[in-house]
């Protein structure tokens, strides 16, 4: 599945550190079932959680844009994020007996303070490309992820949570925040992105992003 041009220019930027976030022991568990229940709602939890601020980020994103489509997209990320993708946290853990008023009221990991405000911060200091490049490895390295489970996963208790990011409306919004980071990225550095001074500001974004991402699946295993 292709994401762009941008996408994997940045994955490659990042190096070992995609792979530890793309195949770390928490994905895996997920993979062949063996995660404990209680990990996965912990992360749940405090996955509901990010999801909140990450649409913030993704609302700021339209307060940043230079033009209408970029608004549009960057609009439309805030409701298939606040409409479509928390509904797993919210149905998962309502069978669970945790309802949606626990999740909002939970207390925020270290790990996720860290990664949303980081984000956040991208977009309040930096430009529309800073904010993408700090949005970019969660959205994009779920729907990389979802891909590759539904792929290679067998019988596993969490193929729920798989069928969401591998299915087809999620890897829609993949595609199109892909096209989106490419139009941007051409728009404000030129067809030569890579020779612009700012090029190693934005994969150095990228990465610590990424590296922010594998501590948030260290938080879910974590005891």
């Amino acid at each position: 599945m292709s994401y762009g041009a941008i996408f994997p220019l940045w994955q490659t930027a990042a190096g070992q550190t995609w792979n530890e976030y793309t195949r770390h022991a928490f994905v895996e568990g997920l993979r062949d079932g063996t995660l404990p229940r209680e990990a996965f709602l912990r992360y749940l939890v405090q996955d509901y959680l990010f999801l909140i601020h990450f649409s913030r980020a993704w609302a700021l994103a339209v307060t940043k844009a230079e033009t209408s489509e970029e608004m549009r997209a960057c609009a439309a990320t805030v409701h298939a994020l606040l409409n479509e993708e928390l509904g797993l946290h919210i149905n998962t853990c309502a069978a669970e007996g945790i309802p949606e008023e626990q999740l909002f009221a939970a207390r925020e990991a270290p790990q996720n303070l860290a990664y949303t405000r980081y984000v956040l911060d991208a977009g309040h200091s930096g430009d529309f490309l800073d904010l993408m490049a700090a949005l970019a490895p969660c959205v994009l390295g779920y729907g990389e992820i979802g891909a590759r489970l539904a792929a290679e996963a067998g019988e596993t208790p969490y193929a729920d949570w798989i069928a969401t990011y591998a299915g087809a409306d999620y890897q829609r919004t993949c595609q199109e925040v892909g096209a989106l980071i490419d139009a941007a990225t051409a728009r404000r550095l030129g067809e030569a992105p890579e020779s612009s001074p700012r090029w190693p500001r934005l994969c150095a974004r990228f990465e610590l992003a990424t590296r922010l991402e594998v501590d948030f699946w260290g938080m879910g295993l974590s005891a």
